[in-house]
């Protein structure tokens, strides 16, 4: 049986953020012009878009979580994370340029990336079984991009426009999550030398583990299971920072690495 074909409104609305994405031009919060302002809405209008990129022949990489931090919940009014659909045409690595053109107004967080070693596809997922799916850490930097003007975001904005995903970039040493405490995991972000953001494991709902295992939970519940290799970007560690074309970035999570790349 095929799914109920979305509302008019949802689907104007996936249209218009693709329209924004694809010709680079920023738009007004869809929670306005298209009165989206409901989760599940959100969702559909970003399911929509997600499908749309399936047929043009992009490939998903994993799941991304944010609204991590519990001071960004508050901002928004929200008591939960968010997630979004990572692509593998996302990925950079340790000393990587990133491609400016295809960002709009683009900001970076230091984050814990996982990678799924077993599928997590039980609908009563367990702690114990989340811990054994996962085969290692890498240090990540998450370039997040948003198709509203000025990141006027309302929660529905960013769920819709995908969790407001742009790049991300990945350490190239992998570690495994019982060599050092993720809680009390030190974060340092730099652009051009300059810290620009600080901040621990503790920031990202706790523990970046506690936010991979809500990200698990929440899709094995939707009949969409992580599975083995995928990617999950588990929420910031610190304060988002700008940057621009040219700027150096560099990113330090003591134990579990670091990473450098330059925007151009």
């Amino acid at each position: 049986m095929s799914s109920p074909k979305p509302p008019h409104t949802v689907l104007a609305a996936a249209e218009a953020i693709r329209k924004a994405r694809s010709s680079m031009a920023p738009i007004a919060p869809i929670s306005e012009t298209f009165g989206i302002t409901g989760l599940e809405e959100a969702y559909e209008v970003a399911r929509v878009n997600t499908l749309a990129a399936l047929d043009s022949g992009r490939v998903i990489a994993g799941k991304k979580i944010g609204l991590t931090s519990k001071a960004v919940q508050q901002q928004l009014g929200v008591d939960r994370p968010d997630y979004g659909v990572l692509f593998t045409d996302m990925e950079c690595r340790d000393g990587d340029e990133l491609p400016m053109a295809r960002l709009m107004q683009p900001k970076a967080e230091g984050e814990v990336a996982f990678v799924v070693g077993k599928d997590l596809s039980d609908a009563d997922l367990t702690w114990s079984r989340f811990l054994l799916g996962i085969e290692y850490a890498l240090p990540a930097l998450e370039v997040v991009d948003s198709a509203i003007a000025n990141w006027k975001i309302t929660l529905a904005d960013t769920v819709a426009d995908n969790a407001s995903c742009g790049l991300y970039v990945l350490g190239t040493e992998p570690r495994r999550i019982t060599d050092f405490s993720l809680q009390t995991l030190g974060m340092d972000a730099r652009r051009n030398g300059e810290v620009v953001s600080v901040g621990s494991g503790v920031a990202c709902l706790g523990h970046p583990l506690k936010a991979a295992f809500w990200l698990a939970q929440t899709m094995a519940g939707l009949g969409q299971p992580l599975r083995a290799g995928d990617l999950i970007l588990s929420g910031a560690l610190g304060p988002m920072f700008t940057f621009n074309s040219g700027d150096e970035l560099a990113l330090d999570l003591g134990p579990l690495g670091r990473l450098k790349c330059r925007a151009i």
